[in-house]
């Protein structure tokens, strides 16, 4: 792959613009907490638009197809076109999106409100490394990434209690309506601090991500975000039952457990950006592991209430801020090509929640509630290999800073 002279250059040498990164991690909020408010609202949905809760919950499996396709075809369809101009258009689409789910007369209205979400998601995420990257010198660009992560820590820990708080007094259709103005506020904010960001042209890479899968440390990463987000989704996707059922927490107990939970991923995040700046590797390694211990001491304690807060928190903590390590990863091993990268990362991450969530499902169904745990456990210390057998193919590159135009070559180096 030829490397292409970008732009980004001439915005990172001027000052950081944060105040652009902060508009981005408002826009995060708002996409992420318009993913999953249906979560907690179904049952007024379907009940409303005359449709099974079944299909009201295919709302989010929805938003996450189209979010894999926008991702993928973001760079191809739009590389020509000023990278503002694109992520302005994809926080309208999320704007409209929130319309066209407030004011659904039908499930097919429904669901093509949630598509149009989903193209967002995956358009907007695919963008927000390689934008981070222009906006912010090279040093800053770990606490970049770790805001606009903050964005989705809170919103995922918000939305789906605050959708159902909403609901009872304004309705599930209030309740989606809330985020539309946000989406104005985030749009007009982005227009005004984000800088024109013109294209130099579409790198071959951007016409064929996969292509990137080529370069063997790029593989390897790959690999290892894949087996992360599966162990997590094996896991998290099944916490409530699993708190429920066997840890036999009430109501108020389960929300304060997921409160917490929710509360020392946003401090992760916030200590992330800080402790980036060095051995990126060993943090890529320690993660998953720590993940995977966790895992394997719930299904030993998890029926202690305190244990099972305990581990919790600690799963918060160092789970909630691994995209922030991942994204730096991305920003190292591809800098001229962040975007293409961002979209492939970004479909990885989407068909890894499915297939962990599917796998994890079939498991606690045909097993017993520990098999999701342990299929977990197991996929965590397959991404820690992988994340180890990248560092190896490509040591010099990660344990040394970067030399300004370096490009990873398909030999890792």
């Amino acid at each position: 792959m030829n490397a292409v002279k970008t732009s980004a250059p001439k915005v990172r040498n001027g000052r950081p613009m944060w105040g652009a990164v902060f508009s981005m991690a408002l826009g995060v909020v708002v996409l992420i907490a318009s993913e999953f408010m249906p979560v907690s609202l179904l049952t007024p949905v379907a009940l409303d638009l005359g449709i099974s809760q079944g299909h009201a919950g295919q709302a989010i499996s929805v938003s996450g197809l189209f979010a894999v396709i926008a991702s993928l075809l973001n760079a191809p369809l739009t590389g020509r076109l000023d990278r503002k101009k694109v992520l302005l258009g994809f926080t309208l689409l999320l704007t409209f999106s929130g319309l066209m789910v407030t004011f659904a007369a039908n499930g097919t209205m429904f669901m093509a409100g949630r598509a149009l979400l989903g193209v967002a998601i995956g358009g907007f995420w695919s963008m927000s490394t390689a934008t981070v990257m222009r906006l912010v010198p090279p040093g800053t660009v770990a606490k970049g990434l770790a805001l606009i992560n903050g964005g989705n820590a809170l919103a995922a820990t918000v939305a789906a209690p605050l959708g159902s708080y909403l609901g009872q007094y304004i309705g599930w259709r209030g309740a989606f309506f809330v985020v539309v103005p946000l989406a104005v506020i985030a749009f007009i904010w982005q227009w005004r601090s984000i800088p024109s960001m013109p294209s130099e042209g579409v790198r071959r890479a951007a016409a064929n991500p996969f292509g990137l899968l080529r370069i063997p440390q790029v593989a390897l990463g790959m690999t290892g975000i894949l087996f992360l987000f599966m162990g997590q989704f094996a896991v998290f996707t099944y916490l409530r039952p699993f708190l429920e059922e066997m840890t036999r927490l009430s109501v108020t107990q389960l929300s304060v457990v997921l409160l917490l939970l929710g509360a020392a991923g946003l401090v992760g995040t916030w200590l992330i950006g800080h402790l980036l700046q060095r051995r990126l590797y060993a943090y890529l390694i320690a993660i998953p592991l720590l993940m995977a211990a966790i895992a394997g001491l719930l299904i030993e304690w998890g029926t202690a209430p305190l244990a099972a807060g305990a581990l919790l928190a600690v799963w918060g903590l160092v789970a909630t801020p691994a995209p922030v390590a991942w994204g730096l990863w991305l920003s190292k091993a591809l800098p001229d090509d962040a975007e293409a990268g961002g979209g492939l990362m970004v479909a990885t991450i989407q068909l890894a929640i499915t297939l962990g969530a599917g796998l994890g499902g079939l498991l606690f169904d045909a097993v017993g509630w520990w098999s999701p745990f342990a299929l977990g456990l197991g996929l965590l210390v397959c991404s820690a290999f992988a994340a180890w057998a990248a560092m190896r193919k490509s040591e010099d590159l990660f344990l040394s800073p970067l030399r300004p135009g370096h490009q990873a070559t398909p030999d890792g180096r």
